[in-house]
This record gives C-alpha cells, sequence and structure tokens, in this order.
C-alpha cells in the first residue's frame, strides 16, 4: 500500500530539520522563509520490534520492513487558498497526502526568526487551518450548486448529499475543520471522502519543543493541545534539533547512550513515525519463512482475502484459506512447525478479520 504523509507548517517551525532526521534524503534547512519550494519525499522505515523478533528466530536471507512516504511541503502564508506566495501548490500537495503532520512551533529562540515575528503556535495553527478551511469551503460550496436544484426537485441521493455538504458548509464556517463532522453511515462516510476535503484528512499535531521541554513540554504545548479540543485529531512533542543530533551518531550504542543521558527510551522520530502510521488506521501482518520475513501493511479491520492482496492481487482472486498463527504465540514456539505441533496455527477462511501482528501464509488458487 502506498502511503503518504505530508510535514506541512509556516516557514522556519522546524520541518525540513524534522524531515531530515525521519529520511535519508537531506533538505536543505535554512533560517530563512520558503527554504524549501519543491517538495522533498523520503521513505521512512516504520519500526517495529516483532519483525527483528521473528528475524531472529527464522534467521531468514532478508528482511523486509514496512514503509511510509513522507513528504516535506513547501511553508504556507496566509492567502494561499487564493494563490499567494506558493499557495496552489502547497495545497496541492497536501491534497495528494493521506495524512498531514502538522509542525508547530512551540520554542522560543531569539536566533531562529518566526515569519510573523513572536511565537505562538495556536496562531500559527489557525493560519493554516484557515487557507485550508476557506479551500473546503470553495469545494463544498461547487458541490452545493451541482446538487441543489436536484434536491428541491426530490431526488433522494442528491437530497441527501445537498444535506451532508450543508453540514460541512455550516462547520468550515464557523472556523472548525471537516474532520470535526461526525458521519456514522458507511454510504455517507464513503461520499465525504469522494470530496478530498483537505481538512477532513487526519492530523497530528507536532510540538517542536527546546531540549528542556522534551519530555513534559511547556505553556505552548498546553496551549495547542487546548485549541484542538473536539477536532478529532492528535498531538505529540518531538524536539527537532536534538533528533537531528541523535540522527547523526553512527552508532546503535551510541544512540541509546545518547537518549539514556536525557532519560528518554527512544528517539521521538520513532514515535512519530508509528504516530503517523496509526493516524492512517493501519496495522501490521507478517509473513516469515526462510526467504524472507516481512511486514505487510494493511488497514485495521481487512479480512483475510484482502490482506492476502496486497502481497499480489492473484492471492485475493484465487484465496482458498489463510493459515494464521498470533505473534505471541510464535515467539513463545519459536517456529512454525512447533505452533502447528503445539496447535497454535489455525485455519481461517474469507470471513477472518486480520490481527496486527498475525503470521500469515495464504493458500490460493488462480
Amino acid at each position: 500500500m502506498a502511503l503518504k504523509c505530508g510535514i506541512v507548517g509556516l516557514p522556519n517551525v522546524g520541518k525540513s530539520t524534522l524531515f531530515n532526521c525521519l529520511s535519508n534524503a537531506k533538505a536543505q534547512a535554512a533560517n530563512f522563509p520558503f527554504c524549501t519550494i519543491e517538495p522533498n519525499v523520503g521513505v521512512i522505515t516504520v519500526p517495529d520490534e516483532r519483525l527483528t523478533a521473528l528475524a531472529n528466530l527464522v534467521k531468514p536471507e532478508r528482511i523486509v520492513p514496512t514503509t511510509v512516504e513522507i513528504v516535506d511541503i513547501a511553508g504556507l502564508v496566509k492567502g494561499a487558498s487564493k494563490g499567494e506566495g506558493l499557495g496552489n501548490q502547497f495545497l496541492g500537495n497536501i491534497r495528494e497526502c493521506d495524512a498531514i503532520l502538522h509542525v508547530l512551533r512551540c520554542f522560543d529562540d531569539p536566533n531562529v526568526v518566526h515569519v510573523d515575528g513572536q511565537v505562538n503556535p495556536v496562531r500559527d495553527k489557525e493560519v493554516i487551518d484557515l487557507e485550508l478551511q476557506l479551500k473546503d469551503l470553495e469545494t463544498i460550496e461547487k458541490r452545493i450548486q451541482k446538487v441543489e436544484k436536484q434536491a428541491r426537485a426530490g431526488d433522494k441521493d442528491a437530497k441527501k448529499q445537498f444535506d451532508i455538504l450543508s453540514q460541512y458548509k455550516t462547520t468550515l464556517e464557523q472556523g472548525k475543520s471537516a474532520r470535526s463532522v461526525v458521519l456514522e453511515k458507511p454510504d455517507d462516510i464513503e461520499f465525504a471522502q469522494e470530496l478530498y476535503l483537505l481538512t477532513n484528512k487526519p492530523v497530528l499535531y507536532v510540538c517542536n519543543v527546546d531540549e528542556a521541554s522534551a519530555k513534559s513540554g511547556n505553556a505552548h504545548v498546553e496551549a495547542v493541545r487546548k485549541a484542538i479540543e473536539g477536532e478529532n485529531a492528535e498531538l505529540m512533542i518531538i524536539t527537532a534539533a536534538m533528533e537531528a543530533e541523535i540522527a547523526q551518531l553512527e552508532t546503535y550504542e551510541d544512540k541509546v547512550a545518547f537518549l539514556s543521558e536525557i532519560g528518554l527510551e527512544e528517539p521521538g522520530v520513532n514515535k512519530l513515525i508509528k504516530a503517523a502510521y496509526h493516524l492512517l488506521n493501519l496495522q501490521t501482518y507478517f509473513t516469515a519463512g526462510v526467504k524472507e520475513v516481512r511486514a505487510w501493511t494493511i488497514t485495521t479491520g481487512m479480512k483475510a482475502p484482502q490482506a492476502a492482496g496486497v502481497i499480489h492481487s492473484d492471492f485475493e482472486k484465487g484465496f482458498i484459506r489463510a493459515e494464521v498463527i498470533r505473534y505471541a504465540d510464535f515467539i513463545q514456539y519459536g517456529s512454525e512447525s512447533a505452533c502447528r505441533d503445539n496447535g497454535k496455527l489455525a485455519v481461517e477462511g474469507k470471513e477472518y478479520v486480520v490481527n496486527d501482528g498475525d503470521v500469515m501464509h495464504f493458500r490460493f488458487n488462480v
């Protein structure tokens, strides 16, 4: 599954520094606005200790982790919804992403200029939110023009669409993002997805703090936390400058020692990648053999045939059954044959809902 998260934020909030920590690709990071003009793209490995544990038992020829694509998008300014600055390009880049990592500057440093002259992450958030909301409102109003006449004429489908569009219009006009609207019926949710609204994408607010605030945050972070209440969004704290130092350390042992010194268990970027994976409502299943131990990305709630189709479409078309071992059982017994001998290998059919961490083998016939 090709999945993409876009890193957004005002100029000079730490987007490119964070991107460089996440990716081997080196974006230019400098102390002036619009340092990033073309979006930088990096393919990021999703850290998963379970993959390493399985590989240690199976000892395969190769190990293949799952990945998420991260895009560092140009900084936005007021008026982007009307094409100001790099607005049209910025909004187009966001539209192509599955989720948004919204970086907010939550640190004070006179040596790093702020585009508006003063650090205020809630105001910064509102600047970007407003531009995205204005663009979404434009989208909604165009769709309303198309269905309103049909709805008034008694077309039931048009009436349903008109009601949903009106709900979004009211929400956006109140200065709220589209993700604040909660739809419950599957058909309504499907229609909403087809609108491709920018503010309906899942968002993780990434509060970029100084080193002293890395563990518990600060007043800026608490202000952001309060501002996003009821928005159906997530928040995490990271110190991009410190993560850049960790990323430059050559050995795993050096990184562990550095983290231990500052009282952290793992790099913040690892938590960020995992959070992005969760944000996209994703989970992992594994295949484990002597040729390869591999992590596969699926949507939470996916059934066995669709999960098999992630490997190859023929697996889904000709699906017969899935042989499933729970991750904990595989680790306990140490091998597929031992799990089979101890009754820990289950044979599942087309209605089986895959669990996060399942070790699976598919039988199919095309």
